[in-house]
């Protein structure tokens, strides 16, 4: 019963995601050299246009992600733009783009305004303390650029928490460190919907 339950829960999750899930990070204190760190990542406002191996690769990927994306974003520009930007910000953080749209789809189903009964919002639905914590007072999280540029720097944040390891990171962005389901999902969405060549997401 429980491999069922289990079964059920990723492929709702991977094919079906209605609700906002998660993103309920929980408040930690940082250090002062790590908060300034991380707000120095959220301040940058550097040009959000991705830089691609070669101008080849960066059409195929676009359209072939645009294709995949289509049905729940009808818009195409709309669409191109949360791709360039979630390729842009996954890359400077450091994190493979193909897990961060896989997040994204277990987290918010790409809803842009998702919002999570523990309050958290957006497209990588962040929970509003961060804005205190490294942002500043205006950073509004239903703002597509800000929501994932603060999204990837939290996860890259939880990755150098756990040296790495992207099982347990994506527990600690999700609130639920230790527990399976979550991980498991996002690497459902990962494989399953936005594989781009090989991924490794770590112990399961």
């Amino acid at each position: 019963m429980r491999l069922i339950r289990r079964f059920v829960l990723g492929l709702a999750a991977v094919l079906l995601p209605a609700a906002a899930l998660a993103g309920a990070q929980k408040y930690e204190p940082l250090a002062a050299s790590v908060r300034a760190g991380l707000h120095a990542a959220i301040a940058d406002r550097a040009s959000p246009e991705p830089q691609f191996p070669s101008v080849q690769e960066k059409v195929d990927w676009l359209t072939e992600m645009s294709a995949r994306l289509s049905r729940r974003m009808p818009d195409r520009e709309g669409r191109l733009e949360l791709l360039k930007t979630a390729y842009y910000e996954a890359k400077r953080a450091g994190l493979d783009p193909q897990m961060v749209l896989g997040l994204i789809h277990v987290e918010s189903g790409f809803r842009k305004y998702a919002v999570s009964s523990a309050g958290a919002r957006g497209y990588m639905q962040v929970m509003p303390f961060w804005i205190k914590e490294i942002g500043d007072k205006g950073d509004n999280l239903f703002n597509m650029r800000t929501n994932l540029r603060y999204g990837c720097t939290i996860l890259r944040h939880y990755l150098d928490i756990e040296k790495g390891d992207l099982y347990r990171a994506l527990g600690r962005y999700n609130g639920s460190l230790g527990k399976p389901e979550y991980p498991n999902m996002v690497r459902g969405a990962w494989e399953k919907q936005w594989g781009w060549g090989p991924q490794v997401i770590g112990p399961r």
